[in-house]
């Protein structure tokens, strides 16, 4: 049976039968030496009174929809959006169930599309990489990878593998003629020609030769990919076709994409791709697993840097779509080239992302379409140098890539690995449950892990010594809810970082039925803010209003209750005038009461001026606004009930 949690009806119906009744044991007579207000319903009472509060309108609907009530929780979130419709993540994900209660779907998948869209953005903030600690995060990375050198290198530039059957196919310029010492801006290495080497069943290479003479040019070619079934290429050229050249406005020649097709024993048909153009270059093609889309480099026009990365759906009839920019998450003010896909893994180099020098090798996931987080790989694939054209098998975990490291036989080499040990970040975090007032520990305590669309992940209950803990990935967004009878439901925005060794989180629960007595401050317990009066004022505005109707709703409950008005200034203007200014405030407060209808007698008042501060904020002391603002208050002291 579903326990209604936020109606104080109930327990002053209990209150009042332990009372006339007095047939209740020890336990029941002590708890009946406390009275408890239930703060939930009081903000109810509240807001039913007609006022407009954010807060009051977020916990509201907050504490039905905790409790699966969303038909009650609607209420609440309707009204919290017609007063400010800005709102974080969570409450247009919690408002478009809310609205599912009603059959109001077309506003329910409204909310939820702009859930999806800030909850993006919001993640996207929370994990962005901390600079401070990239070169600790790379040392975790690393020490994944046995490499060692290809086989098949020269004096002159290697580099750009892809795998075609059974052989590697790869771009060189060891003998291409005078004609390599010419320079390119895109690549600034020499003109290079496409060879191939046999992978041996040992993984060796064999001796490299040619590639079809269709496809090499007396310019670049570079960089291919083929399709699985070996019949269509894609690969980068000089703007070069039919013995024809072709140059930008500056009249230089620059890189652009092409595609090939293998018929009767031979590459053939080799087309320019659509959004190739003589002013920009386009490079370094790579295919999805599925081949429906293809990545590649550029430095077109709108982009984020000096050459960033792309992709371009591949439609059922061969056609391109519109390529679009991966945009800020993979792409910098730097360079990013080399895309290679692995499945749902996505590789590429960068210098503008942080790494050890030079281009880096980085990796990220490719989840619904999306590039995930990106990470560097790290050592000893990364180093100082330029590392770049990273192709792994998903399956074996071997490939290859190119670089200009130290030791090398020419400018740029080929390198063989094995990922002995798959970059896989995930982190156990731990934590505690206490109770917000008392920091108390809470066993027993409903815990629930949720995804980033508040999809349940896993359930526990904390232990004895109020503790908790799970296994998150690194950066993706998670909530924490907390669940516990006569506390309100807390839920916490929770996320980890590579750098994160022992991430840690409290939880702390508030209250839901607080205890009061004689000497409780009603301010305290309701939460009500220290300052509703303004500099030199003493009359009640609104916001004071808001309030004090916390204040009135209990002792309406307990028509018994008396109360002290206890006001405060701060230590600016004199200790007379200031005295006098809390005297008029203690009484333009009772006052307040009386019209709403409570007994004078009930009500007694004093004006302490700058008698009581509490902080160091007295005369000829230096302090802020908000420092003095704290001075400045008003108590409402329980005298008898």
């Amino acid at each position: 049976m579903k326990k209604i949690l936020y109606t104080a009806f109930f327990i002053v119906l209990c209150l009042n039968a332990i009372a006339q009744k007095k047939a209740l044991n020890q336990a029941e007579k002590e708890y009946n030496n406390y009275a408890y207000v239930n703060a939930i319903s009081i903000f109810e009472k509240v807001a039913e009174s007609g006022y407009q509060d954010e807060k009051l309108f977020q916990k509201l609907g907050n504490a039905y929809y905790f409790n699966a009530e969303l038909s009650k929780a609607l209420k609440w979130y309707d009204a919290l959006f017609a007063l400010n419709k800005e709102q974080e993540p969570e409450y247009y994900y919690r408002y478009s169930q809310a609205l599912k209660s009603i059959a109001d779907y077309s506003k329910s998948d409204e909310m939820l599309e702009i859930f999806n869209e800030k909850n993006q953005k919001n993640q996207k903030g929370i994990t962005v990489i901390n600079h401070k600690n990239y070169l600790e995060q790379i040392r975790r990375n690393s020490g994944r990878f046995e490499i060692l050198d290809a086989g098949i290198n020269s004096n002159e530039s290697d580099y750009g593998s892809a795998i075609l059957n059974t052989k590697l196919v790869f771009a060189s310029a060891r003998d291409t003629g005078l004609v390599t010492k010419k320079i390119f801006k895109w690549t600034n290495r020499s003109f290079t020609d496409l060879y191939t080497a046999e992978i041996k069943p040992d993984g060796s290479l064999g001796n490299p030769v040619k590639f079809d003479k269709n496809i090499n040019s007396k310019f670049n070619e570079s960089t291919p990919v083929f399709t699985k079934d070996g019949k269509t290429m894609y690969f980068t050229r000089n703007n070069f076709l039919a013995g024809t050249k072709g140059k930008n406005s500056d009249k230089i020649t620059l890189l652009k994409l092409y595609k090939a097709e293998f018929e009767d024993g031979k590459w053939t048909n080799s087309v320019e791709l659509p959004f190739n153009s003589d002013q920009y270059n386009t490079a370094h093609p790579s295919l999805s697993a599925d081949e429906k889309t293809l990545y590649f480099a550029s430095d077109m026009p709108g982009g984020y840097g000096q050459s960033d990365l792309y992709c371009a759906v591949i439609n059922s009839d061969g056609t391109f779509g519109k390529p679009e920019n991966l945009g800020p998450a993979v792409n910098t003010p730097g360079r990013e080239n080399f895309p290679s896909t692995a499945q749902n893994e996505f590789y590429f180099s960068s210098d503008g992302h942080f790494g050890l020098g030079g281009l880096d090798v980085f990796t990220a996931k490719i989840k619904e379409g999306k590039i995930d987080q990106v990470q560097n790989i790290g050592e000893p694939v990364n180093t100082q140098y330029d590392d770049f054209a990273y192709i792994i098998d998903s399956t074996t975990r071997k490939g290859f890539f190119s670089s200009n490291r130290e030791g090398g036989k020419g400018t740029d080499d080929i390198y063989q690995f094995t990922e002995t040990s798959k970059l896989e970040c995930d982190r156990e975090l731990s934590g505690i449950i206490v109770d917000a007032e008392t920091n108390e520990i809470l066993a027993g305590v409903k815990v629930i892990l949720l995804d980033n669309k508040f999809q349940q992940v896993a359930e526990l209950i904390s232990g004895s010594d109020g503790s908790y803990s799970f296994q998150l990935n690194c950066y993706e967004m998670y909530h924490i809810r907390a669940v516990k009878e006569d506390y309100e439901t807390s839920e916490t925005a929770v996320s980890v970082h590579p750098s994160d060794t022992k991430p840690e989180r409290i939880v702390k629960l508030e209250k839901q039925i607080k205890k009061i007595e004689i000497g409780t401050d009603l301010a305290k317990t309701l939460n009500i803010p220290t300052i509703y009066f303004q500099l030199d004022q003493f009359s009640i505005q609104k916001e004071a209003a808001f309030e004090l109707e916390k204040i009135l709703a209990v002792m309406q409950q307990y028509p018994e209750m008396k109360i002290d008005v206890r006001s405060h200034t701060d230590s600016r203007q004199s200790k007379k005038y200031n005295m006098i200014l809390s005297e008029k405030r203690a009484k333009a407060t009772m006052e307040w009461f009386i019209k709403k209808g409570i007994a004078a007698s009930r009500l007694s008042g004093k004006g302490y001026g700058e008698s009581q501060l509490l902080n160091k904020c007295s005369d000829n002391i230096k302090c802020t606004e908000e420092e003095h603002k704290v001075n400045r208050r008003s108590e409402f002291v329980i005298l008898s009930f």
